[in-house]
């Protein structure tokens, strides 16, 4: 099958990246608006039978995104593409993916729903926020991990006396990993958060005086629970303090928060677009353009994913 890679315009620069990688040129698509608002998709090049690959995080702004995301899934159905992937760095409302309360919806199921009804056959994500939502899905879901870029990013480091600090008790297997393949120290941070977007921190488990700490989250969003957990670990003695995560949301006065706060460094990954961080001093960001193309060959060859991650 032809290979197509089509891109909207959640993240351009990442889709670029990829087609350079696999030494294919970006299939011509044109998503507009109408005057209203409404969203206008023309995919330009025949892709009949084609075996076609979206790039599109659902980030800010998330309702435009998926929208864009659908429509171009039914252009390409509509034009007999062989195969439609939903490529999606970023998987918005994935934090709604069970009722923590009475009337509430599922809404990371919900869109799973609308991605298989437009026509998506795979989707191929990374570091979901929670691993569950792959059953969300009658198609097959391929999950990516960043864990391979961050490791080697902290390790040329050289850092000593690490110690991996999970910021919620729901990210201590992803930090206890982490751990793993460091050979570093595990702390968890008992949180509670009293309503979204805000967290307080009641203890710390582990050991993290005099030590290098790295506190590793899934995404960073508002920073304010990744800023309360370097204040509590800096207040038990810990004598360096990093974070990482695969998405950098940065919404609201994130950017002021992690600039002001005693986080030396914050890695995250391109997932979500660049232009939409600004300029931070303490934000490195590393790019995830080598291993989507690396899976999106081996899913056109019909080979391992997780070969990937051995």
């Amino acid at each position: 099958m032809k290979l197509k890679i089509i891109s909207g315009n959640a993240n351009i620069d990442l889709a670029k990246q990829i087609t350079q990688h696999l030494n294919v040129p970006l299939t011509e698509t044109k998503v507009g608006r109408f005057s209203d608002g409404e969203i206008q998709v023309k995919i330009v090049d025949n892709i009949r039978g084609a075996d076609c690959y979206i790039i599109q995080p659902t980030s800010a702004p998330v309702n435009e995104n998926l929208m864009e995301l659908l429509i171009i899934t039914d252009a390409l159905k509509r034009a007999s593409a062989r195969r439609i992937t939903a490529v999606m760095p970023y998987y918005g409302y994935a934090r709604q993916d069970r009722k923590s309360e009475p009337r509430v919806p599922i809404t990371a199921r919900l869109v799973a729903n609308l991605l298989v009804t437009s026509g998506v056959t795979r989707v191929l994500t990374m570091d979901l926020h929670a691993g569950q939502i792959q059953g969300f899905f009658d198609i097959p879901v391929d999950h990516l991990y960043s864990t391979p870029i961050l490791l080697k990013y902290f390790k040329e480091k050289n850092l000593s006396d690490v110690v991996v600090v999970a910021p919620d008790t729901g990210g201590v297997e992803r930090a206890r990993a982490f751990a793993k393949h460091f050979n570093a120290e595990l702390a968890i941070v008992d949180k509670r958060r009293p309503c979204p977007n805000e967290a307080t921190v009641m203890n710390i488990i582990g050991d993290v005086e005099g030590k290098t700490c790295i506190i590793l989250d899934d995404m960073i969003d508002t920073a304010g629970t990744l800023t309360k957990v370097a204040d509590a670990i800096k207040a038990k003695g810990a004598s360096r303090i990093f974070a990482a995560a695969s998405h950098g949301i940065l919404s609201g006065n994130a950017k002021q928060k992690i600039q002001n706060s005693s986080i030396e460094e914050v890695v995250i990954t391109d997932s979500i677009p660049l232009s939409n961080k600004g300029s931070i001093e303490k934000v490195v960001v590393l790019s995830i353009a080598s291993i989507l193309s690396e899976a999106i060959m081996r899913i056109s060859n019909d080979e391992s994913i997780s070969a990937l991650f051995l």
